[in-house]
């Protein structure tokens, strides 16, 4: 029988802590957790003092290319890395690799010099699209040989054409890793939010697995069911049953038939998420309810009309400048909308309710704008903790060859 150990991890880019909290969730103690963002170390800092579960975590205030990864070799199991999304976003600049926020550079310096048994990276979906096609293969690259070191002034180019002569030659100096990557909507694994993140999992060739990637926790048919077939959710929520939408007759009639709908519990909806927080006051903090005052003026236009009630929420931005329109904001049946409170955001990206958000309303907005969902990040690091415990690994580095410049 496999032998449980303690297990240890470094965290980049770590923002309001999503990533960190969900592989501090899943049992591993960090080593670091590494962050530029003054408001967000903030954050941090004041809730390392009030949850058990970031009790002890070393914040480092600091930007990811000045720190020293060295002391970490041969102690850390898992390198997690939430590298800035913007360059990729389809919300963003679409810079990709120009933009001076890519920070994939300095996820392989973390992995070339640590060398951890497993690595874990999330990005935004659009980091999959065809514009970007030949950099994702890059990245790959990089991760399956990182040792194979870049030469100065040539460019990821030409970075990319050494890594692919030596992983097609299986001419590998140094570490070898099997890399596997997987597009996840965070509704599937029950956050009630349709977020779409691509998620890169590394092993360690000698660990001798291959990540296969997560399994659905939650189901878009149960939800369906549970509203238009068996009236479940209305009654579990004592509300009045909506009439279903006649573009799902021919859907629902295909549920009526389909045990397999009930296989899996229901997606969570925004009236999940939000059950027991009271309808919040305009510029007014809750007494007992952190981060939960409102905030007037929102307003509905064409591709920003607010996520409905019964159904996940739409995806939650950051913004370039604060609270993007309709993303972040609740629209009811008679077309109202209102902005959400940063507590009903943290609600959907499932942080705990006793985690306090420090700054402005906007600055809350964009920690959980950019924040990886902790129940779903939790979902792969507990995965991934599964496989290894299940490995016969030796926590050590491998022995280091001589890297190829």
């Amino acid at each position: 029988m496999a032998v449980k150990r303690s297990l240890s991890s470094l965290e980049l880019f770590t923002g309001a802590g999503g990533l960190a909290l969900g592989v501090a969730e899943a049992g591993y103690h960090h080593e670091a957790v590494v962050e530029w963002n003054h408001d967000a170390c903030c954050s941090l800092r004041d809730n390392s003092t009030r949850l058990r579960i970031m009790r002890g975590w070393p914040i480092f205030e600091q930007d990811v290319r000045d720190y020293d990864f060295t002391c970490h070799t041969r102690s850390v199991d898992l390198i997690a890395a939430g590298a800035p999304c913007q360059p990729f976003s389809l919300g963003g600049k679409h810079g990709g690799f120009r933009d001076d926020r890519n920070m994939f550079p300095e996820v392989f310096r973390a992995v070339r010099e640590v060398l951890p048994p497993v690595v874990v990276v999330e990005n935004v979906k659009g980091l999959l699209r065809t514009a970007f096609q030949e950099y994702f293969d890059y990245i790959v690259a990089a991760l399956t040989a990182p040792e194979i070191l870049e030469v100065p002034g040539k460019g990821w180019q030409h970075h990319k054409a050494r890594l692919d002569v030596a992983i097609g030659t299986g001419k590998i100096p140094g570490a070898r890793y099997n890399v596997s990557y997987q597009l996840v909507n965070a509704a599937n694994y029950g956050v009630p939010q349709r977020r779409e993140r691509v998620f890169i999992v590394a092993f360690r060739e000698d660990v001798n697995v291959t990540w296969t990637g997560l399994r659905a926790t939650h189901s878009e048919d149960a939800l369906l069911h549970a509203k238009w077939i068996s009236g479940d959710y209305w009654k579990e929520h004592h509300i009045r049953p909506l009439a279903p939408p006649t573009h799902l007759a021919t859907r629902l009639q295909r549920l009526r038939s389909n045990s397999e709908a009930l296989r899996l519990p229901r997606w969570r909806t925004v009236r999940d998420a939000l059950e027991g927080l009271p309808e919040p006051v305009d510029y007014k903090e809750h007494p007992l309810i952190h981060n939960h005052a409102g905030n007037p003026g929102a307003r509905s236009y064409p591709g920003h009309t607010g996520s409905l009630w019964d159904e996940p929420s739409k995806t939650l931005k950051a913004g370039d400048h604060g609270v993007p329109g309709g993303e972040n904001m609740l629209r009811s049946e008679d077309g109202s909308v209102r902005y959400l409170t940063v507590r009903e955001a943290a609600r959907i990206q499932t942080f705990p309710d006793d985690y306090v958000f420090k700054g402005a309303w906007s600055e809350g907005f964009r920690q959980l704008g950019n924040a990886v969902p902790v129940r779903l990040a939790a979902a792969v690091a507990k995965d991934v903790r599964r496989i290894l415990n299940d490995s016969a690994l030796e926590t050590r580095a491998p022995s280091r060859s001589k890297r190829v410049a």
